[in-house]
């Protein structure tokens, strides 16, 4: 099955959220089963749990409230959920991320969640860290010029994939029917999609007679400038064919800037498959790279290590149940599902099975050039 033809849409995320609420009632509604989940305790050791209890999150994180016994030691979160994190709301869409901030293990890199509505509009930035998304749903049209002017313009679909080097001004724009949804990734924890650079926050302080010189026009011309505030996600008209945004003329840029990975021919193991996509297939990515796997119910993602850097993981559908293995005795489980984060800090030991009946699709970038590990 092709990236493309993955259940990942909006529709049946929002279908699998429906049905797991009514599982989740289903469960409350058995106070029996509810005490057998909250309750810390193995054969022989721990006792019951009488006490406040959250039997939600007990349902999803099992292995916290009574992790296995071969967990041990203290090791830092390596979880963090999307939907704990704060939602910026604008006109055109919305954004939410996941930082250092709110998950301080994650120091080499930060995601962001956006979507922007039909003909929504993400306004033309730049930032200092490097960029690389994946899309979830729907399609987008993407924009970018380099130091040297030269241009590239693009439409992007599910399992498409885009990276703009650092400095690199670029705008994104939601399409027809639906808009678009996609998973971004920066190479600098410490990044905040909140901290970006905007021309208009730009033109708003400078004074009008430095842009008078600087573009040899009255400086009334720049009266009306719009407020930052009003162009970071903003409505606009549904652009035409690809055809008529590509400016004539125009000297493309030598590596281009998006890539089809659901058209790569998947690695198959007995468990599932995985699409790797670094520098060797996508040249222009100099400091992320990425794999996109799925492992089929009670697959096993195999033991393995990353020589040369930490990983950073984005879960899409079903569940995961991800050992960790820090050297010196520690060890500890997490319990993944559709919009977690999940960190493995570099050269630590790791492995994922997928419990329940559901296949489980996961994103996994890290800041290198290469996707490089052990097993």
């Amino acid at each position: 099955m092709t990236i493309s033809e993955s259940p990942i849409s909006r529709r049946s995320m929002l279908a699998a959220a429906a049905i797991g609420g009514t599982l989740t009632a289903t469960a409350l509604a058995n106070a029996e089963t509810v005490d057998q989940l909250s309750e810390p305790r193995r054969p022989g050791r721990g006792g019951s749990n009488p006490g406040p209890k959250n039997p939600g999150r007990i349902q999803q994180n099992p292995d916290m409230i009574a992790p296995p016994a071969t967990d041990h030691g203290t090791l830092p979160n390596l979880r963090f959920s999307f939907d704990d994190s704060h939602t910026r709301i604008e006109p055109g869409g919305w954004t939410r991320q996941v930082t250092v901030r709110e998950l301080g293990i994650s120091k080499n890199i930060a995601g962001v969640n956006m979507r922007l509505n039909a003909g929504g509009v993400r306004e033309l930035h730049w930032h200092k860290a490097a960029e690389w998304a994946f899309v979830l749903t729907g399609t987008a049209r993407i924009t970018a010029v380099d130091a040297d002017g030269r241009n590239f313009v693009d439409d992007v679909g599910i399992g498409d994939l885009w990276y703009f080097p650092s400095g690199i001004p670029h705008s994104i724009q939601g399409l027809d029917p639906d808009g678009t949804e996609f998973l971004l990734v920066f190479d600098d924890g410490d990044f905040d999609e909140d901290n970006t650079f905007l021309l208009s926050d730009w033109f708003k302080h400078t004074p009008p007679e430095v842009l008078e010189k600087n573009f040899g026009v009255p400086a009334a011309t720049f009266a009306d400038v719009p407020d930052p505030s009003r162009l970071y996600i903003f409505p606009a008209p549904v652009p035409g064919p690809l055809a008529a945004d590509r400016i004539v003329g125009a000297i493309e840029v030598p590596q281009r800037f998006s890539h089809r990975m659901s058209a790569q021919t998947p690695i198959r193991t007995k468990s599932g498959t995985v699409r790797i996509t670094d520098t060797r297939i996508f040249p222009v990515s100099k400091t992320i790279a990425a794999a996109f796997v799925e492992v089929e119910p009670g697959g096993l993602h195999e033991m393995h290590w990353h020589p040369n850097t930490d990983e950073w993981q984005y879960y899409i559908q079903g569940q995961a149940r991800m050992g960790v293995f820090a050297a010196s005795g520690q060890a500890r489980t997490f319990d993944f599902r559709a919009n977690d984060v999940g960190y493995v800090p570099f050269a630590m030991g790791h492995t994922s099975r997928t419990p329940g009946t559901r296949r489980c699709s996961f994103w996994k970038s890290s800041k290198a050039i290469a996707m490089l590990m052990f097993r």
